[in-house]
């Protein structure tokens, strides 16, 4: 019995270890994380393709042979076809962007569009909340964006890629876009190209087709395709994606010849970037698998034609990354410059009469059109467009139209320039007047902007003349073409087609920041028009009588409208609203207590105030208040009872 003391002691010792099978506790995030790994999250696959290689006793195989493996994973039929084409998709992923093998990544790509059309077939099989049906969806969009791929710079490090023997196009980079620069500077963007031409495969090809018809786009040809795939945002409150199907990519335009084209884009800046989707569609997918012989048929859709589109009898939505498109066009964009620019040199050039269009000009949505304030642009709606251009329930409702002016002319030779806009952009887009969206328009001013936005809805009758003369303006001399000016400046019935105005940080009665000082250091520092110039000495010089009444007065600027107690700013203030059009107020101010003691550093509540408005919405903001959550909330609201309203008017 002693002699069997030891073994039983090692017996009792063994029996306290852990046996050959059984659990450890662990944190449930680690364990989320390692079931929901998956090729685009780490280096290598899914737990579930992870699994079918240890049951076909692949898995030792595929580190050795990588390409054996999954050419005897191809050549295999099991009765879950499915689990074996999304193994091959990841797995093919691995290999492909491990090695630089543009021909496994587009494998992977079909195989995914493959396992996607089979899983549809056999949904008692692969519910749809298995992740791989997401997965699938995420692989095949990235690793077509990486197939599409244009040959990239060489290698951050000096070396030369090598070339390919045979001649073919090099593979791409392992990353989406090139390491940035040492000097922090903004890397060249990486080019997806979408001609028709053959592509490669591990097991056949891809004859892929490219109508060119698809890249016409309002008066453009969409011509470079940059994949937002790698892209992060910034200045904007939120980056919106729609999960789905597709490249998404922001597209650069080239002008199309004819006075179609011409008309078509008048008013959509050259600079634009498109936000877009590809997708490429697969025929007899199944059947080509075995053959190796493909057929793909590549579409393009605009954000502001589509978001979801018929694939193997479902329908599907879009992968969409409007806001990346958005960003990204605003990276370095000239229109920051025109700022000040604008402000300072009032006679500095604008793109066309200053009404600028996102989109081509789509029937049955309501125009709304936004008017930025003093020294500022149309950038700095950035936020409002991204909330409008995003929200389903406006997104199809509404088309976003930006006023641009230089912020340092008159107010009302400004209000002109966007009265005329608007009058001329009905007339093009709709002469015989079928669309009634174009007449439920409306208009959002911040600052400046929102007495501007007040102009558009006001009848002037005699009362802005009469500030400036007694005499009536048939009765003085001037040059034909100043008399038209003051006469569409001074003398004008409220925009028929505006229906709703909304007024942000307005300073209905004036800015207390604008006082003597302020005024003449803008007159010192402000160059008018020089032919608003010109006109005005030209008036004063055929007139003495009036040249004696306005002595000592100068061409007024913004700056002096805006003063407190100016005639202009005073008459303003006094005109009443037209009677069928809705108000709003959104007034932006900072700290707590009486609202009559309040301001947002430039407008005191008093000033932006405004009586018999349908809402005003006080919102604790500095007087740039366009990016504030509370306004952007409300200005959604107000846009979605609009929507209500012009659907009660049409009935």
């Amino acid at each position: 019995m002693l002699r069997l003391l030891p073994l039983i002691v090692l017996l009792t010792m063994a029996s306290a270890c852990a046996t050959p099978v059984g659990v450890t506790r662990e944190d449930p995030k680690v364990l989320y994380r390692a079931f929901s790994k998956s090729v685009l999250s780490a280096d290598s696959a899914s737990a579930f393709t992870e699994q079918l290689l240890r049951r076909r006793g692949l898995d030792e195989a595929f580190e050795k042979d990588p390409e054996g493996v999954l050419a005897e994973l191809h050549r295999m039929r099991t009765s879950r076809d499915n689990e074996r084409l999304f193994a091959l998709a990841e797995l093919s992923f691995v290999h492909g962007r491990a090695h630089n093998k543009r021909e496994y990544v587009l494998a992977s790509a079909i195989y995914a569009y493959a396992f996607l059309a089979s899983a549809e077939r056999r949904a008692e099989l692969m519910p749809a909340a298995d992740p791989r049906v997401r997965w699938a969806v995420d692989i095949y969009n990235v690793a077509m964006t990486f197939a599409l791929l244009e040959s990239p710079p060489p290698p951050a490090n000096g070396a030369e890629s090598p070339s390919p023997a045979n001649g073919a196009q090099p593979p791409p980079s392992t990353n989406f876009a090139q390491p940035p620069p040492a000097n922090g500077a903004q890397p060249p963007p990486t080019e997806v190209l979408l001609t028709g031409r053959t592509l490669a495969l591990p097991f056949g090809q891809v004859e892929l087709e490219s109508p060119r018809e698809q890249f016409l786009w309002g008066g453009y040809r969409l011509t470079r395709f940059i994949p937002l795939i790698d892209y992060q945002v910034r200045g904007l409150r939120n980056r919106f994606r729609q999960p789905g199907i597709g490249l998404p990519l922001a597209a650069e335009v080239t002008p199309v010849e004819g006075p179609d084209a011409d008309r078509a884009r008048k008013r959509i800046p050259p600079r634009v970037k498109v936000p877009v989707t590809a997708f490429v569609r697969f025929e007899r997918i199944i059947e080509s698998l075995s053959d190796g012989r493909f057929r793909g048929v590549l579409e393009l859709h605009a954000l502001d034609e589509a978001t979801s589109i018929e694939a193997e009898g479902v329908v599907l939505p879009l992968e969409l990354d409007p806001s990346a498109a958005l960003a990204l066009g605003l990276e370095g964009a000239p229109v920051w410059d025109s700022e000040l620019a604008g402000f300072l040199r009032a006679g500095r050039s604008i793109f066309g009469d200053g009404l600028i269009m996102m989109h081509p000009y789509r029937r049955g949505r309501i125009p709304v059109v936004l008017v930025h304030g003093t020294a500022s642009s149309p950038a700095r709606w950035a936020d409002i467009v991204n909330e409008i251009q995003n929200d389903p329930a406006l997104r199809m409702k509404f088309q976003v139209w930006l006023f641009m002016y230089n912020t340092s002319n008159p107010i009302l030779f400004s209000a002109e320039r966007l009265r005329t806009a608007l009058h001329t952009v009905i007339t093009d887009l709709d002469p015989d007047g079928h669309d009634p969206a174009l007449r439920r328009m409306v208009v959002m001013g911040h600052s400046q902007g929102g007495m501007l936005t007040r102009l558009m809805v006001t009848d002037s009758g005699n009362r802005f003349w009469a500030n400036a003369s007694s005499v009536p303006l048939e009765d003085l001399k001037m040059t034909a073409q100043t008399r038209d000016l003051l006469q569409r400046a001074m003398f004008f019935k409220p925009v028929p087609s505006v229906k709703r105005v909304v007024f942000l940080a307005t300073p209905h009665q004036g800015s207390f920041r604008v006082g003597s000082l302020v005024i003449s250091a803008v007159r010192q520092l402000v160059s008018l028009p020089l032919s608003l110039v010109k006109d005005f000495r030209d008036l004063l010089q055929r007139n003495p009588d009036l040249a004696r009444h306005l002595a000592g007065r100068h061409l007024p600027t913004a700056v002096d409208n805006m003063q407190p107690g100016n005639p202009f700013v005073r008459t303003l203030s006094d005109s009443p609203l037209a009677p069928d059009v809705t108000a709003h107020s959104i007034v932006a101010v900072q700290g707590k207590g009486d609202l009559l003691g309040l301001n947002d550093g430039v407008v005191a509540y008093r000033s932006a105030h405004l009586q018999g408005v349908e809402s005003e919405k006080i919102v604790q903001s500095s007087h740039s208040l366009q990016s504030n959550a509370a306004t952007i909330l409300e200005v959604r609201r107000i846009l979605r009872e609009h929507v209500e309203a012009s659907a009660s008017a049409a009935r």
